[in-house]
């Protein structure tokens, strides 16, 4: 695995304009960057993040079948009481899921190591499934690249296929997040195509803008029902909402389902280490308050149950705690995990996130920083595999 430098590509930002790619820079910074890239080998590929991708989705499985049968697993992921029943019905009725993303250290040395699962609300899925692509292609017409170049990347033929897997009929599925919030929206917008794509007849609602019935059942803001939604919209805050209480009883299919509110916070992480101790992709990881934290000594990184994009993220190095970004994150419970930096190129901290369709491990996105934990700032690179 190597980090490559590349002459950008004269005319990307107008292909990006021409797209909808309208979220390359964040708050006047660079996002997608194509100054360089990385080069990996197919075994890198093949034996270092896509077996690993798909055994630990396996191994968050058997947890989710697991937790659906315990109060105790139930409460130390923080699934709230009135909805746990919820929550473990629409595992038992085998709702469909959609897509995750596993975020991982990786520099093609030894095994990827677990960050965290994204398991509900991954976003980064357009840059990956189509930019990136698109710089590939480009760059094998440009001759930059040979012709036998790949890439490690069958998200959108993939996700395309699971729509239609989930949808075998076809027919009408809303759509929704902030509508305000340019990548959430722009993402929505993707995936409304890949469904129609798929044979389906998306309708877009903001997520402040579904109501309620007299009959109990969700609607749109035409009043339309909403049968089907995907929702850009975490689960953490979805099951706490004032709506909340209607959803067991609404009749309407949920995109990421219910379920994955087990998976995609961070108790996941210690829950995993204690059945699978020395696990060769798992950090060693406890709840605070399991006295067996102290394992770690005086170099752990501690994290909330929930937060995104590295918000609240503590690293603590022989007791010194680095600068924190405060995303609002800090109530709740926590956990801590080994300290392990993630690898560096060229001074450039690189995470990989690893994509799941279905079952299946689907392409990769690699996101860098200057610093060891991945923000919404953090860079954006392509790859490319190229044996």
């Amino acid at each position: 695995m190597e980090r490559l430098r590349f002459d950008p590509r004269p005319d990307w930002e107008t292909q990006a304009d021409s797209l909808g790619f309208t979220w390359r820079h964040v708050g006047g910074e660079v996002y997608w960057d194509e100054t360089a890239a990385y080069a990996l080998s197919l075994t890198e590929v093949e034996d270092g993040i896509e077996a690993p991708t798909e055994e630990l989705h396996a191994m968050c499985l058997d947890l989710a079948a697991e937790a659906v049968q315990s109060e105790r697993l139930m409460e130390q992921l923080d699934i709230p009481e009135p909805m746990r029943d919820y929550v473990a019905d629409s595992w038992k009725r085998g709702d469909p899921t959609l897509y995750g993303r596993f975020d991982f250290a990786y520099d093609g040395t030894g095994p990827a190591k677990l960050y965290e699962y994204n398991a509900d609300t991954p976003t980064s899925i357009y840059e990956t499934a189509v930019f990136q692509w698109l710089w590939l292609e480009d760059q094998i017409k440009a001759g930059v690249l040979p012709a036998e170049a790949d890439q490690f990347n069958s998200l959108h033929e993939k996700l395309v296929d699971r729509f239609r897997t989930i949808f075998p009929d076809g027919g009408f599925v809303h759509f929704s997040s902030d509508a305000d919030f340019v990548e959430d929206r722009q993402t929505v917008r993707f995936l409304e195509d890949l469904a129609q794509q798929a044979g389906l007849e998306p309708q877009f609602v903001a997520i402040d803008q579904i109501g309620l019935n007299a009959d109990g059942r969700f609607v749109d803001h035409e009043n339309w029902l909403i049968n089907a939604l995907f929702k850009l919209y975490p689960w953490e805050q979805m099951l706490r909402d004032d709506y909340a209480a209607p959803l067991p009883t609404a009749d309407v299919t949920v995109l990421e389902p219910a379920w994955k509110s087990l998976l995609s916070n961070k108790g996941i992480l210690p829950l995993l280490w204690e059945r699978h101790p020395g696990h060769p992709n798992l950090l060693e990881a406890y709840f605070e308050e399991d006295p067996a934290h102290s394992a770690l000594g005086r170099s752990y990184v501690r994290k909330p149950l929930f937060s995104r994009e590295g918000a609240n993220i503590e690293l603590i190095d022989q007791g010194r705690k680095a600068e924190v970004v405060d995303g609002g994150y800090g109530e709740g419970r926590w956990i801590r995990q080994a300290l392990h930096a993630p690898p560096a190129f060229d001074g450039n901290y690189v995470i990989v996130g690893s994509w799941v369709v279905g079952d299946q491990a689907a392409g990769m996105s690699l996101r860098e920083d200057a610093g060891p934990v991945t923000l919404n700032t953090s860079r954006f690179l392509p790859h490319f595999i190229r044996d």
